[in-house]
Order: structure tokens, then sequence, then C-alpha cells
């Protein structure tokens, strides 16, 4: 393939991995051994927060009457989508048993998770939707106990929308916490806080660090990072909106990515035009400059065959196809954390309200897995039972593949079944 970089990102240097993974594990380790002591600690340190960790039912049922009508109207309305979109994909998957050969009965079922932790990030900007995403799926799901926290902002206390949100949805705990030693307080417990078996949500690279780490301890969705989104756009594409869109991105924080990969070098360049003219008056200019100019890439590839092989690489968390026929693209397209065909579909639609879920994997890891959905919650757990033709059938294979292995004990309690005596 031919590729043609008009604007490449810039390498990460191992280095700062090195140094962002001695940091976490250290705040990990000291949030195990010290338990609530480490917590106030990193909280006073990272926040200059000194208050109470639980978020009382009292603050919770207050936070109403702070927002405005619109807000709590926009909220609603995205619950209400997120929860109709997870019900739907609920409604895909069943439970199932069949005889699969005579005396043979095989089945699965579908079982919540106990408890499950939903980080709420809360850094930069107050990511109102991000609680629904998280929380949503798992009520959905019929977790038993579902835990929500999110750190503390200007105010000293979580962002009063998110904590509406949160409430709202019915999470039945509520931690005023974030970064890293969250993920620790979720994955080890401690006095205050039981361990949950399962954390979810978005964060940035120091969250993303400790769900890594914590990851066998507890089980996580997947490793969400920075923002990332990837434009496959031909010449038909408008460059005004395919800039809008990458800035949309790269104002998340620093680290976050952008790319347009495209047939057309005169389109590539004009986006390149374009975003500079957009940045000259965004507000977060500062922010999204930063981003485009470290982790923005603009490549010029020869066919809309080559950009779909060369986006399956990257993998993005969003990928846009602004092309003259965008579903003509959907079977080349294998690794992307959600999808949004033809220039209407503009991912902030999907980030705030739409209804599908905006936690996507990053750093490539929508080569292996999709964004997070109500599935996550639910342990498919397979079981048997057997008769006696059933007997007859899979002991003698039974006994044969054991004996060819030499185990002795495989062997015997296959053949006890068959024959009633050793």
């Amino acid at each position: 393939m031919q590729i043609k970089a008009l604007k490449e990102a810039k390498p990460v240097l191992e280095a700062d991995v090195k140094a962002l993974r001695q940091g976490v594990e250290e705040i990990l380790e000291r949030v195990r051994r010290e338990g609530d002591a480490a917590l106030a600690h990193y909280a006073k340190t990272f926040d200059q927060y000194e208050g109470p960790i639980r978020v009382g039912e009292a603050e919770v049922a207050a936070v109403k009457k702070e927002l405005p009508a619109e807000i709590i109207e926009g909220l609603d309305f995205a619950i209400e989508r997120v929860k109709a979109f997870a019900e739907a994909q609920r409604a895909q998957i069943s439970e199932f048993e069949q005889e699969m050969i005579p005396g043979v009965h095989m089945g699965h079922r579908l079982v919540p998770v106990d408890s499950c932790a939903a980080y709420v990030p809360a850094g930069r900007y107050p990511c109102l939707t991000s609680a629904v995403m998280s929380l949503v799926p798992a009520k959905v799901a019929g977790v038993r106990r579902v835990v929500a926290c999110s750190s503390p902002g200007r105010e000293k206390r979580i962002n009063p929308a998110i904590l509406y949100t949160m409430g709202a949805i019915g999470a039945e705990e509520i931690y005023c916490l974030g970064g890293a030693h969250a993920i620790a307080a979720m994955a080890y417990g401690t006095e205050s806080i039981k361990p949950v078996d399962l954390i979810v949500g978005p964060g940035n690279q120091y969250v993303t660090e400790a769900k890594r780490s914590v990851f066998g301890t507890v089980g996580i969705d997947f490793l969400a990072g920075p923002s990332e989104c990837l434009v496959i756009a031909d010449e038909t594409a408008r460059a005004d909106y395919i800039a809008a869109d990458l800035l949309a991105q790269c104002e998340h924080d620093t680290e976050a990515r952008g790319a347009l990969v495209t047939t057309s070098e005169s389109l590539g360049t004009q986006t390149l035009e374009e975003i500079e003219r957009q940045l000259r008056d965004l507000e977060t200019e500062e922010v999204a400059r930063k981003s485009w100019e470290d982790k923005g890439d603009v490549v010029v590839v020869p066919t809309l065959e080559d950009a779909c092989a060369w986006t399956n690489d990257y993998a993005p968390e969003h990928l846009e196809v602004h092309t003259k026929d965008p579903k003509a693209l959907l079977p080349l397209l294998t690794s992307y954390g959600s999808l949004f065909l033809g220039e209407a579909a503009a991912e902030v639609f999907a980030d705030k309200v739409a209804g599908t879920n905006h936690i996507l994997p990053t750093l490539r890891g929508a080569r292996n897995t999709g964004g997070l959905w109500v599935g996550h919650f639910l342990k498919v757990m397979t079981h048997q039972w057997v008769d006696e033709r059933g007997v007859e059938v899979l002991a003698p294979y039974s006994v044969r593949q054991a004996e060819f292995e030499t185990m002795d004990a495989h062997r015997r309690a296959a053949l006890i079944r068959l024959t009633n005596k050793l």
C-alpha cells in the first residue's frame, strides 16, 4: 500500500510509559497496604479534598434542585435512550438447554455479576453521560450491587449533574473518589469499601494503567484510555465537518488522538487548513491544539480498500465514514469501537445522547473487543446433565483419551460410570 502522510503523530517515548507504570504501582500498593488512610492521602494530594469519601443519600437526593431543568431533561433523555438500546441488546441473547446427542443435555445460563464499580471521569470536563453509559447497562443486566465513583471537582464534591445521574439510575453506593487510588479501592477494598467483581469505565492514562494492573484480582471491561477518532473520507467529504469532529476529540485532553485517512490529497490539505481555522476561535484551543499537533494524523491512500486496511490496523475508538456510499465499506471494516456511517452521524451525538454506548476500547483494543454493553455484566455459565445413554457414548472415548494421556484418575472417573466398578 502506497501511503503519503500529510501529518504524522509524534512517537510515544518508552521512558514515559515506564514512569507511568511505576507511579501507578506505588499508588496501588499503598492503597492495598493502608486502605482508607491511603485514600485520604491521595484525595488530599491530587484533588485537595478532605471531605467524606462516601456520598450520603441526602446529598444525592438534594442535588436535583441545583440543576437547570434543561440539563435534567437532557440527562433523563440520555438515560432513556441508553436503557432502550441496552434492553434491545439484552433481548438478543438468551439462555438455552438442548439435547446435543442422545442422553447428553447441555445449555447455558446468563447470570449477572454480583457487584460492579463504574468509574466516571470528571477531570478536565464533567462528562455528564459517562455515568449513564456505565451504570445503565449494569442495571439492565441485573447486577445486585452497583457502585459509582468520580473525583471531586473545583467545588470539592462530585459534579452535581454527574451525581444526579448516578442517583437517578440507582447506584447503591457513590464515592467521591477518582484516579488510580479509586481503582485500587474498588479492586482491593478498604476498611469502608467492599471490593467489587468488575470495574468498568474510561479514564485518563493513570486510570487505564491501574485497571491493567488490577486485572485478575478483579474483572475489567477493557483498557479505555484517551479518546480517539478516525475519519475515512473520499473527495465528496466536507473538510469543515471532518475538522470539527476531529477537534471534538482533541479537546478531551492533550493525549487524545485524531486521524484522517483519505483517498483525496486535496481533501487532506483542506482539512489541515480547516483545523487551523477552527482552532483560532475555539474556547478549548490550548488543549485541542496540543493534542492535534502531538497526536494527529492525516494520511492519503490510493483506494478506499486501502483506507479500510489502514483503519483496521489503527483500530480506532470512534470511526466515521464520510464517503459517497458509506455502507459499502461496512464489510471491509473489522476493528473499531463504534461506527458512524455518513457525515450526518456525528460522533458527538452518540457521545452525549443517541443511545449506543460511548465507553469504547482505545489503544488498538478494538482488534479484540467491542465497546461496553450489557453482556459485559453477564456471565455465560454452561451446564450439562447426562443419563445412561449419554454415559455409553461419552465414557469409552474419555477412557481411551485418558489412557493415552496417562491420566489414570481421569480414566477411572470415566470408567466407573460405565461399569459401576473400578
